[in-house]
């Protein structure tokens, strides 16, 4: 008995030390590796698993048809810190824009994603709207309703000084908005409210994205709203968002704008078909990137730099058939480049620089191996116009030519240099016009 009492007791220890022993060996090792950061904002690492939410007509987290069901999805997932909204196919009417938030993704379904702005409304004030006030009272009510967007204005408060709002209350003809009016709006200046907006906007933001939407702008039952507050995708103190391989259509006003919104990257995106600019970079939005993209037969000009547009990057885009210029450059872009693109059948100036003293004017921009041509529809113009005071310019390696039959031509001017323009640097540029370099700086009228 003794012997077999201590041949248990050895079997027991081995038992429960062997198991012992293995787990040691098999322990994960969990601890930080060297690799690891805490994100810039954040006291935690990057994560591989997101948030992550699903909203369509059906088969989905949140099932809607409209801007509320797309809204409820980025403002769950901008709760959790930021993540992924994914659109499925099918029509959403929009009777507010699509609120962006930081950090949040909105991902539609490939040629499938179709964000319409509803039909608007728009009734005369019948009650002064003085700056900074939190209502406005119209004339008639029919068409306005709480939710809905709205903005305001008068024949003095244009561009930055209209009011682009949310409804938040109704008491008879009188609404409350979500934001002051930025302008005093008088009746006797023929002030009005109407139910516009941009169908997807951002405000005061940073990391936001969106992917694979189609925007219809529903133009023939919408007022026009300026680029300055408004377009088919809008941006405001966007900083670093991106917005890839969007189609832009039928907007009454720009396709793309973001203002005062540094290091934005529009790719491989189409803005066609829209009132007034194609794609419109502006009020000291610095470093953009727009590459990949086509502007076609929009009202104004296909790309246009605003103010205060510097050290961008423009390339591999198309610019076509829009109703002004292909790409307008002014008052203090500079340091620019502009490379690769196709500028073709404009109406006006394939590359017009806007007239601006020297302080203002657009220097130090750079054009290298872009394809200008068929500019002009009707009048003479330059493939290329420089204008005011506009200083060190590089036109590098770029073809500026006319290929329509002879009758049909009017890009009869390669590049026209006008009286006031500073040092231009010409280098291996292939130019087939009437007059390939019209340089009126120092008389000389034609070479």
């Amino acid at each position: 008995m003794p012997k077999l009492s201590l041949s248990l007791t050895l079997a027991a220890l081995l038992a429960t030390a062997v198991p012992a022993a293995l787990a040691a060996q098999d322990e994960v090792d969990l601890s930080p590796r060297a690799e690891e950061r805490q994100l810039p904002k954040k006291m935690h690492s990057a994560m591989k698993v997101v948030p992550r939410i699903k909203v369509g007509h059906a088969d989905a987290d949140i099932i809607g048809t409209d801007n509320r069901a797309l809204q409820a999805a980025v403002d769950y997932i901008a709760g959790l810190g930021g993540g992924i909204v994914e659109i499925g196919p099918g029509e959403f009417i929009m009777r507010d824009s699509l609120h962006l938030r930081s950090f949040v993704t909105v991902r539609g379904t490939p040629g499938k994603t179709v964000l319409r702005k509803a039909k608007g409304v728009s009734s005369p004030l019948a009650l002064d709207g003085d700056y900074g006030e939190e209502q406005i009272t119209v004339a008639d009510a029919i068409g306005f309703e709480v939710g809905y967007g709205v903005a305001i204005w008068d024949s003095n408060a244009g561009g930055f000084h209209t009011t682009v709002a949310r409804i938040t209350g109704c008491n008879g003809n009188t609404f409350s908005i979500d934001r002051p009016l930025n302008a005093d709006c008088m009746v006797s200046r023929g002030a009005r409210a109407c139910t516009v907006f941009p169908v997807i906007s951002g405000y005061d933001l940073e990391g936001a994205r969106i992917e694979n939407l189609v925007i219809e702008g529903n133009k023939e039952h919408n007022v026009p709203l300026n680029g300055c507050r408004g377009a088919g995708i809008f941006l405001y103190r966007g900083f670093g968002t991106v917005i890839e391989e969007c189609t832009v259509r039928n907007y009454n006003g720009d396709g793309i704008s973001f203002q005062q919104s540094n290091d934005v990257t529009v790719s491989r995106c189409v803005s066609e078909g829209n009132t007034s600019l194609g794609i419109h970079p502006g009020s000291g939005s610095q470093r953009p990137t727009v590459r990949g993209c086509t502007a076609r037969n929009n009202g104004e000009d296909g790309l246009f730099l605003c103010w205060r547009v510097r050290h961008g990057v423009f390339e591999q885009n198309v610019l076509e058939a829009n109703g002004r210029y292909g790409i307008s450059i002014g008052h203090k872009d500079t340091d620019n480049m502009f490379r690769h693109n196709q500028v073709r059948g404009n109406k006006g100036e394939g590359v017009y620089f806007r007239e601006e003293s020297l302080g203002m004017a657009g220097h130090r921009n750079r054009l290298e191996n872009n394809v200008i041509e068929n500019n002009g529809l009707s009048g003479e113009v330059a493939g290329i116009r420089i204008r005011g005071e506009t200083k060190d310019v590089l036109l590098k390696s770029n073809v500026i030519r006319d290929t329509r039959p002879a009758e049909a031509r009017h890009q009869v001017i390669g590049i026209l240099i006008e009286e006031k323009v500073g040092p231009v640097t010409l280098e291996d540029n292939s130019i087939e016009a009437n007059i390939p370099i019209k340089d009126q700086r120092q008389g000389v009228a034609e070479k």
